[in-house]
């Protein structure tokens, strides 16, 4: 058999200036993994995620916060993970607006 070809998570990157975009990589029952490239971008303000399952992150570039329940701010940067247990409320306080900053979310115990 052979193997598809290797892809690569920084390049290309598509661009981000005027929204956040999300890429489904590899997507099985149960299970999706996710590139997020983000540029400046934020939740709405009073926005809140909270999911009904877990949900892993791995920032690859850039530098992000979250805010965690309103109860504290979470830096991230590059090499930084984040554990997003299912029903936490969480949102995107900020991304760095200058440069990209690509996430890769790992989405697991996701519904159908």
């Amino acid at each position: 058999m052979i193997p598809p070809p290797a892809g690569n998570m920084l390049s290309p990157l598509p661009d981000a200036s005027a929204g956040e975009v999300f890429e489904t990589m590899v997507q099985r029952p149960g299970c999706r993994v996710e590139r997020i490239v983000s540029q400046g971008q934020a939740s709405p303000p009073g926005f809140w995620y909270e999911q009904g399952w877990d949900e892993w992150v791995l920032l690859l570039t850039g530098h992000a916060r979250i805010d965690w329940a309103g109860e504290r701010l979470i830096e991230l940067k590059p090499g930084d993970t984040l554990l997003i247990p299912a029903g936490t409320r969480h949102r995107v306080d900020f991304t760095a607006p200058g440069q990209p900053t690509v996430w890769l979310a790992l989405h697991f115990g996701e519904p159908g």
